[in-house]
């Protein structure tokens, strides 16, 4: 546990790491993270209802709405504190940067039915919303309100509502802050 939230906090503080007033006072946003980690790596169950209790506790303070189950990759990390919904089927790679008001939701019908896979690198802006059994390749950036309901490429950028994907290598780079 401790390595995977290491390489989240890499990606908030860098290489000097996280300052030691930042561990006294630690943004919710971060605290949040941690214990997600913990619930969703413990093993013995016990534990593993505590965290998940204190993790709801969490939730209901910062707006966070992120499953114990939700399969996160190393490296995770949300820009901001508000409103931010993961379903717990999602899977988010290593990377992933998320912008207050993300919606990664499920569609419950139709040849789109279930929830999104995310590759590493991916930079998610305020208030999109991706939904469905959809796949967003490497190196993706969505744009703030953006609706995505349709796989996207590696190497794109996903733009307006509806969401249109234009091809650049290197979408993320200078957003995507110290990668692991």
């Amino acid at each position: 546990m401790n390595s995977v939230f290491e390489k989240d906090l890499y990606r908030y503080y860098g290489e000097e790491g996280e300052p030691f007033l930042k561990r006294i006072f630690r943004p919710l946003e971060i605290k949040y993270i941690a214990l997600f980690r913990k619930a969703n790596m413990c093993k013995f169950k016990p534990l593993k209802l505590l965290y998940m209790l204190r993790l709801k506790r969490l939730s209901d303070k910062t707006k966070i709405q992120i499953p114990a189950r939700t399969n996160i990759g190393e490296g995770f990390y949300i820009g901001h504190l508000g409103r931010v919904i993961i379903h717990p089927d999602a899977v988010l790679g290593k990377n992933v940067n998320l912008g207050t008001g993300v919606t990664i939701g499920m569609e419950n019908r139709g040849k789109r039915k279930g929830a999104p896979v995310i590759s590493d690198n991916c930079w998610i802006g305020t208030n999109a919303v991706i939904v469905g059994n959809v796949k967003v390749g490497s190196d993706v950036l969505i744009a703030p309100l953006t609706y995505v309901n349709f796989d996207v490429p590696d190497h794109s950028i996903v733009i307006g509502n509806p969401g249109r994907i234009i091809g650049k290598e290197n979408a993320t780079a200078d957003y995507i802050c110290n990668r692991v």
